[in-house]
């Protein structure tokens, strides 16, 4: 089976099975089986696959026709230029959030050695980015969960940052609240518990403590802007990805915490994705 013909068949099984933008994953599994890239494909896509190569190809499409996420199954995931570890236990990071990244880098704009705080790091693709956008930034991450931490550190590692560190604790304990922020950022988990049961397949192979949030989806939204008022300066800004109906809930509870010039931005699909406010 040539290159052409193995991508051919993979986008067909994936389309078959209901599997949305099947003509990206099909190159991605290419690219991934052959190492090749998107040039170096087109310029040899007549060539042979081997014969590992096509086991390989046969045992990651079996394992994504089961819906298991194409992201965990080849073991990381790009995001924002750069890659990211990924696996179970850790949430897939996602290109509707790299609007959370563009509004913290102007947020922080022309702030020398700004202090930045994330609260529910998660992989780190936030916290981690921003730390290597900005090299004169201290990026402090806040996770509570052992595997997701166990990932976190290793992008830490893969990405380089010298300038990001991570605490191990519970944002509903306060973790990472002593000294003063000029920003602090978080996705929290945000899907309401009863929607748990609506989500695609895939997004049940990730885990539930960083989707649930809570009877309304806003618990973890009231807490952080309440509890972490004191973490940051007089001008600070507090930047949350959210989903894209609870826009103007959000809006609400900052502006009920006393935060003002609050506004929401949308995402690259036209979806309101990012809330923010000033402490002034």
């Amino acid at each position: 089976m040539t290159i052409f013909e193995a991508y051919n068949d993979i986008k067909s099984k994936l389309k078959s099975a209901g599997i949305d933008d099947s003509v990206f994953e099909a190159k991605q599994i290419i690219k991934f089986v052959t190492g090749y890239t998107n040039t170096e494909i087109l310029n040899n896509y007549t060539e042979q696959l081997t014969g590992y190569q096509t086991d390989k190809k046969d045992e990651i499409l079996k394992r994504r026709l089961e819906r298991y996420p194409l992201q965990y199954i080849l073991g990381f995931w790009d995001f924002y230029g750069r890659r990211f570890s990924v696996g179970t236990g850790v949430l897939i990071p996602r290109q509707d959030t790299e609007t959370v990244i563009e509004t913290c880098l102007e947020k922080i704009s022309g702030i020398k050695a700004p202090q930045i705080l994330d609260l529910c790091a998660g992989t780190g693709c936030i916290g981690i980015t921003l730390a290597a956008e900005n090299s004169e930034a201290a990026v402090t991450m806040v996770e509570k969960y052992g595997e997701a931490a166990k990932y976190l550190a290793e992008n830490i590692k893969r990405n380089a940052p010298d300038n990001a560190k991570t605490i191990i604790g519970d944002i509903f304990e306060n973790c990472g609240a002593q000294g003063e922020y000029d920003l602090i950022v978080s996705n929290p988990p945000y899907i309401k518990s009863a929607d748990m049961q609506k989500l695609q397949p895939e997004v049940a192979f990730e885990p539930s403590t960083a989707l649930d949030g809570g009877e309304d989806g806003l618990k973890f939204y009231r807490h952080i802007a309440r509890e972490y008022k004191n973490s940051l300066k007089k001008g600070g800004c507090l930047v949350f990805e959210i989903g894209y109906d609870e826009g103007e809930a959000v809006k609400d509870i900052l502006k009920n915490s006393g935060y003002s010039d609050i506004d929401i931005k949308k995402d690259y699909y036209g979806n309101e994705r990012v809330v923010f406010g000033t402490l002034n």
